[in-house]
This record gives structure tokens, C-alpha cells and sequence, in this order.
């Protein structure tokens, strides 16, 4: 394998990862995954809008994803990434436990860092009517009544989206900073804006049964989507020297192979920018999968 202890080394287990490494391992390359499992924001999550299949659990997905990739050969290493380096003609990945491994093919699928509040109640409901994408779950509020928390584009367009999906919509901003077509929009809607106001506590036991606010009030929603904008988990590639979108330098910009702007390596999934959905993701791993397996064997 020109030294390498992978052909194709995948950093992030989640569907974009999952199903580069189908399409890598059965295109008879070596196969390596990096990541903990559970990380993946398809876990605690529930899928209704994925071709061919119903309503499905995010980690019934997963798994099978998981099974069907270790079916092929791959080899899953329950590991964190802290560096990543080129070296000679591949690369170098380094694991938390300090071991270095070398491949002729990177795949960043990792993913990016959802902004969190950092208020009780957020991670213990998170699925269960915490959200961090309106696009994604929406349609499960049919009929209830939500609050969107955030201050720029991301909530209030979050907010007017809802609008077509839920009874009543609360829109809490410390002040929305937004174009002004945008900011008419929300004033002029049915949204129940709380201006100045942040939350101080999500509310539940099971579920979300409310939104306490820093000026006492309380709300009554069923749905709570925190939309702060998306923090990419890019780190490790922007010191390779991937190219970064220009305008927030939050993404990886890819070409139609999901090729980065540095050869031999590709990324897929939610890193690559939105939309934040499962058949975006299982796509772009398919390519990237299929093209980082034809650039290892070059390489052979």
C-alpha cells in the first residue's frame, strides 16, 4: 500500500463518512474510519424525508450504515483527530492516543459544531423538541406552538419558515441583525417577537413543555429551534490549507468529485455547507468515496 496503514483514511462517522467508506471499501481500498460514535448529529434524531424509507431513527441508520461498511472490509477506530499533516505523497493523521497514521487519501466528513445556548434543559432535550435546524424539523411542529431563539438571518428566516408549519411562532432575539427586507418581513407577520429578551431555561421533563426567558416570562411551546448560526468543524483542515468558502470562512468548498482544493484530499456532508440533510450527505460520501479509491490506487 506505498506504506500507507490505510489507502483511505475517513474522519467522521456519521452518513457522509458511513457511506464513502461503502463505496471506498468496495472499491477494493483499504479502509479506515476515525470518530466516536454518537457524535454524529444524526444520533437521538428521527428521518422522514429520506428516499425510500419512512420514518426512521437517525441511529437505525447509523448502524446499518455502520454494519454495512464493516461488511466491506472497513476498520472503525473509536478515536478523536487533533492534527493533520501532509506527508510526502499522503498524509498523517494523528489520533488523541498519539498514534500517527499514514494514507494516500483523506475524507473530511466530520462534520460541523452546532452554536449551543449553554442553558439547563438544552442538551437533556435536545430531539426531543430542542432543535438546531428549522429546515430539518419543522414538519414535525405541524399545528404546535415553537420559539425560535437567535439574532441574525438563520432565526429570523427560521421564524417565517415555521410560520407555515406551526400554530404560533415566538421569535426571541436580543436584537434581530438583518437586512431590512428580511427585518420588514418578520415585523409583519404574525410572529411574536420578544426584542431585548434571551432565554434563561428550557423547560421540560420528557419533552419540551416551555421557554423561560432572563425577564421571567414564560412560554408555552412544544418546540424550541436554536438558530445562532453553525460553527464548522474545520480546524483540522484548515491547517492542511483546504480552501474555505470566502464569505465566513465556516465551510469547505468542494468541486462536483468533492475534491478540496488540496489533491487526495475530499470532504462530504455537513462540512461542506447546507443544506443540513441526511441525502445531501449519504450523496457527496458516494463521490467522495468512489473518487478518494481511484486516487489511492494511482497512488499504489
Amino acid at each position: 500500500m506505498g506504506g500507507f496503514d490505510y489507502e483511505v483514511i475517513i474522519l467522521g462517522a456519521g452518513p457522509a463518512g458511513l457511506q464513502a467508506a461503502i463505496h471506498a471499501a468496495r472499491a477494493k481500498v483499504s479502509v479506515a474510519i476515525l470518530g466516536r460514535e454518537g457524535k454524529s448529529s444524526l444520533s437521538g434524531a428521527h428521518v422522514e424525508n429520506f428516499c425510500c424509507l419512512g420514518k426512521v431513527q437517525g441511529e437505525s441508520l447509523l448502524e446499518a450504515g455502520r454494519n454495512q461498511a464493516k461488511s466491506f472490509g472497513t476498520v472503525f477506530l473509536d478515536q478523536d483527530i487533533v492534527e493533520t499533516s501532509r506527508d510526502d505523497n499522503g498524509f498523517v493523521v494523528k489520533t488523541e492516543s498519539g498514534d500517527e497514521l499514514r494514507c494516500g487519501a483523506l475524507i473530511l466528513a466530520m462534520g460541523i459544531s452546532r452554536k449551543k445556548l449553554k442553558v439547563p434543559g438544552e442538551k437533556e432535550l435536545l430531539g426531543k423538541g430542542v432543535s438546531y435546524c428549522v429546515d430539518c424539523d419543522a414538519n414535525f411542529f405541524r399545528g404546535e406552538k415553537v420559539a425560535v431563539v437567535g439574532d441574525e438571518s438563520a432565526a429570523g428566516s427560521g421564524a417565517l419558515t415555521l410560520l407555515m408549519y406551526a400554530d404560533e411562532v415566538h421569535l426571541v432575539t436580543r436584537g434581530l441583525k438583518v437586512t431590512d427586507e428580511l427585518a420588514y418581513l418578520v415585523k409583519e407577520s404574525a410572529i411574536a417577537v420578544h426584542d431585548g429578551d434571551w432565554v434563561s431555561k428550557i423547560d421540560g421533563q420528557d419533552k419540551v413543555e416551555g421557554l423561560i426567558l432572563e425577564s421571567g416570562e414564560r412560554l408555552d411551546v412544544s418546540g424550541v429551534f436554536i438558530e445562532l448560526g453553525a460553527k464548522g468543524a474545520i480546524e483540522l483542515a484548515a491547517k492542511l490549507g483546504v480552501a474555505l468558502d470566502s464569505e465566513n470562512f465556516e465551510y469547505i468548498v468542494t468541486d462536483k468529485k468533492q475534491a478540496t482544493s488540496l489533491p487526495g484530499v475530499y470532504a462530504a456532508g455537513d462540512i461542506t455547507g447546507p443544506p443540513w440533510q441526511v441525502a445531501k450527505a449519504v450523496g457527496e460520501g458516494c463521490v467522495a468515496g468512489l473518487e478518494a479509491a481511484a486516487w489511492a490506487k494511482k497512488l499504489r
